[in-house]
């Protein structure tokens, strides 16, 4: 049976078709997002009204709050029966809250059409209490406001019950406030877990030989709560030379090296190795090495050594890693200016503008920039 007090109303789509302003308000018309006439059906299933007056009204006051047509179209489309929540009683206050701790205009429109769960929850019973939770760890407004773009709808519906218990369980292993904070900001669906869940990730950790005073236990925390994630970079890293042994070395020493992606890992190891003579081991002792971007600050700088080694300009072996740890300004210095008026093209090279092959040189079959030790 239909139940007539909740939706006792003519079907979002008959008053789409009849020409009601709401339509146009909050993009109903292909044109504004929500897509075609299957779509307006499947939002008529769930909301049915009498009257354009309340769609209109929470169109407007989301408008006013800086919410765009997509936005709004997203919004809907995801939670249907907001379009006829009261906007004075139920919307605007929570709107308000928003504001309150710095989040306003179109900022406000995207974060809310991404979890309409701060629209949907109380705001005393629910919204509250996690912004509460967040701030007295997080201290700042902006650091809250971070932590929320990342919650997702899940994550926010278990927030109250859970993060409390996980943020005990790692102040029990004496993980520092610091370390807490990152996790909130940057990982605050793994600080919403199940609390036994959690406290075997953080024990697993520590068994891997992470320890909690060090912002590195942070990210393998993160990388850990995500077992497939994790094991596609193991056989990535194992399909590119590296021992079992040196994974681990690799991970315990950077963590962050499981959080690049496929193609990234690929294509680094393989220039690394192929043309600059290291060893696959070799990435494992330096995987900083990782971070870095290939196209452009790993072959701008090995380009411009090399080219420097095969004319002889510098002499003897320079470390790699080193070269491509230090700053540009450093670089540029002891690399570039130093040798421009021998080699005028260095600057190009350097910027990517020309290939060291258009200049008749070419990576050595044994590369004089040496590899870790």
């Amino acid at each position: 049976m239909t139940d007539t007090k909740r939706h006792d109303y003519p079907p979002i789509e008959e008053s789409y078709r009849n020409g009601n302003s709401m339509s146009e308000g909050f993009g109903l018309a292909e044109s504004e997002g929500l897509g075609s006439r299957c779509r307006l059906k499947s939002i008529s299933k769930k909301v049915k009204f009498e009257s354009p007056d309340k769609p209109d009204a929470v169109v407007s006051l989301l408008t006013e709050y800086g919410f765009t047509k997509y936005h709004i179209s997203r919004l809907i489309k995801k939670s249907p029966q907001l379009i006829l929540a009261n906007p004075t009683k139920t919307l605007l206050p929570k709107l308000e809250f928003r504001r309150s701790i710095g989040v306003s205009g179109s900022e406000l429109g995207q974060m809310v059409s991404w979890n309409s769960c701060f629209l949907r929850h109380s705001l005393e019973q629910h919204i509250i209490p996690c912004y509460n939770i967040l701030k007295s760890v997080l201290v700042s407004d902006v650091k809250v406001v971070k932590s929320l773009k990342r919650t997702s709808e899940i994550d926010f519906y278990s927030l109250p019950g859970n993060m409390s218990l996980n943020l005990s369980i790692l102040r029990e292993v004496a993980v520092p406030q610091s370390i807490i904070s990152y996790l909130l900001i940057y990982g605050p669906s793994l600080a919403c877990r199940n609390p036994a869940k959690f406290r075997q990730l953080v024990n697993k950790v520590i068994e891997i030989g992470f320890d909690p005073l060090k912002a590195t236990f942070a990210h393998a925390l993160l990388f850990v709560s995500r077992p497939n994630v994790w094991e596609r970079k193991m056989v990535v890293y194992r399909s590119c030379g590296l021992s079992e042994d040196e994974i681990w070395s690799a991970i315990r020493k950077f963590p962050l090296c499981m959080s690049f992606s496929v193609k990234k890992i690929r294509n680094t190891i393989d220039f690394l190795v192929n043309k600059m003579s290291w060893l696959p081991g070799d990435v494992a002792r330096v995987p900083i090495v990782l971070c870095y971007s290939l196209e452009k600050r790993i072959v701008p700088r090995c380009s411009v050594v090399e080219v420097l080694l095969l004319k002889g300009l510098v002499k003897g072996e320079i470390n790699l890693s080193n070269v491509l740890a230090i700053t540009e300004k450093c670089f540029l210095d002891l690399f570039v200016i130093k040798y421009q008026e021998e080699v005028p093209q260095l600057l190009s090279i350097f910027r990517g503008e020309i290939n060291i092959v258009d200049l008749g040189f070419g990576f050595q079959e044994k590369s004089s920039l040496s590899s870790p030790t």
